[in-house]
C-alpha cells in the first residue's frame, strides 16, 4: 500500500529520549510504529507488524502497528527515531534537515523482527559489524 509518511515528536518519545532512554525496551515500543488509520489497517489484514519502505525502494523496517482513528486513510505516522530515519527522504533542499513530513512509502504486512535501536545501528548502519 503506498501512502504518505509523516514523522514527529510524542510526548512519551520526548520524555523518553530526552531521559536517556533510547535504549530502553519502552522507548522501542513507542517508536519502533507506525500509526494506521483502521481503514487501511483492515486492508493490510489487521497486522501486528508491517514493513515500511523508502519511496526509492532501498531501505526498510519492520515496526509495530498502531491503529487509530487520529489517521487519515493515505497517511501514516511514525514518531521521529531511528526507525523511521532509516526510511525517510534523506535530501534536505539545502536546509540540513530532511523531509520529516509527507514523504511516499510502501506498507505491507510483515513477519519477522521488530528491531532494537543498537541491533538498527549495527545491522543498518554499520553492516552487521
Amino acid at each position: 500500500m503506498k501512502v504518505l509518511l509523516n514523522t514527529g515528536s510524542t510526548i512519551d518519545e520526548g520524555r523518553l529520549a530526552k531521559g536517556g532512554n533510547k535504549y530502553s525496551e519502552e522507548y522501542r515500543l513507542e517508536c519502533a510504529v507506525c500509526w494506521l488509520s483502521p481503514s487501511n489497517f483492515e486492508s493490510l489484514g489487521c497486522p501486528e507488524k508491517v514493513k515500511v519502505t523508502s519511496k526509492d525502494e532501498k531501505h526498510s523496517i519492520i515496526v509495530y502497528t498502531k491503529c487509530t482513528d487520529v489517521m487519515m486513510d493515505g497517511d501514516v505516522f511514525m514518531p521521529r527515531a531511528i526507525w523511521s530515519n532509516v526510511i525517510i527522504d534523506p535530501y534536505t533542499f539545502s536546509t540540513g534537515s530532511p523531509l520529516y513530513k509527507g514523504s511516499p512509502v510502501t506498507v505491507e504486512a510483515a513477519e519477522g523482527d521488530v528491531l532494537s535501536a543498537e541491533d538498527v545501528v549495527l545491522n543498518l548502519y554499520m553492516g552487521g559489524k
